[in-house]
């Protein structure tokens, strides 16, 4: 019964030790929601002006007719996939892989038809590992990523839709709805959906010519997108990971209660067998 004991008192001292961490992580991960949230809001004006004056520009016939705006029969599709560096999030990732590979069973019938753009080691692994066509990667963002960190890889998938070597091109992430709720979504980025101005009446002037402005400012503007969802994606991440440490954390506490009874179960009846023995012993020799 002592080894019993121990044993028990073992358990109790490894579900604190796992309780201690879980916490910590949980509240590491309620600092981080707050900065990825904040970098999401402090990105958006940004992506609102760029959007107003390509819709300035596109309003008129010859913006209307730029090959990012225009749809052609698809040959060849492309995806970009964001997934995390680590685990410990729960579902986030899960979800997210399971959401991309649903759309290419329902869209195409080999890999012929597709090639993967992948950010974060989890997707990089996870789809390499079988095989999929991933032409393009980037692994080891840091906790706060800024532009220049996944420039290369959009610039790169914008330009094969502008060079017709991919037809359509999506975004795969975690849509952030609170702390609470990330939905996995795959959305069509290329070519562009028609946008309209919030400045009605606006007029600007454009050096040197507005087809050359729209030119350079469409695939900044979709690289901009696949940005702003990664920054969507980050504060879904941390979402995700504060959920599941405090889950952790309250299944850790509820394990310590049950061992703790069982502990004092296991001590009250050991108590009780040395009575018995005592009583038995001096019944002997009475």
């Amino acid at each position: 019964m002592a080894l019993g004991l121990k044993e028990i008192k073992r358990r109790i001292n490894s579900f604190k030790s796992m309780r201690q961490i879980t916490k910590a992580l949980k509240m590491m991960s309620v600092a981080k929601l707050r900065r990825a949230q904040d970098k999401a809001e402090a990105a958006r004006p940004y992506t609102r002006k760029i959007q107003e004056v390509i819709a300035n520009i596109a309003s008129g016939t010859s913006g209307s007719k730029h090959p990012m705006l225009q749809v052609r029969p698809v040959k060849k599709t492309g995806y970009i996939v964001i997934t995390s560096d680590r685990g410990q999030a729960g579902g986030y990732n899960g979800n997210m892989i399971r959401k991309v590979l649903q759309a290419i069973n329902e869209k195409h019938k080999s890999q012929d038809e597709y090639v993967l753009f992948v950010i974060g080691r989890k997707g990089r692994d996870f789809f390499k590992k079988r095989n999929y066509p991933v032409i393009e990667e980037v692994v080891g963002l840091p906790e706060n990523p800024n532009f220049a960190d996944i420039k290369k890889i959009a610039s790169a998938a914008v330009s094969l839709f502008a060079e017709e070597k991919i037809d359509e091109l999506y975004l795969c992430y975690n849509r952030f709805q609170s702390a609470i709720s990330q939905i996995p979504s795959v959305d069509k980025l290329l070519p562009l959906e028609p946008v309209e101005s919030a400045a009605q009446g606006a007029n600007y002037e454009y050096e040197p010519s507005s087809e050359e402005v729209l030119a350079v400012l469409l695939p900044q503007y979709a690289e901009t997108l696949v940005y702003s969802a990664l920054l969507d994606a980050k504060a879904s991440e941390h979402g995700a990971r504060m959920t599941a440490m405090g889950n952790a954390t309250d299944n850790a506490t509820d394990m310590i209660n049950k061992q703790t009874l069982f502990y004092n179960r296991a001590r009250q009846a050991a108590i009780t067998q040395e009575i018995s023995e005592i009583v038995a012993g001096a019944s002997a020799q009475a």
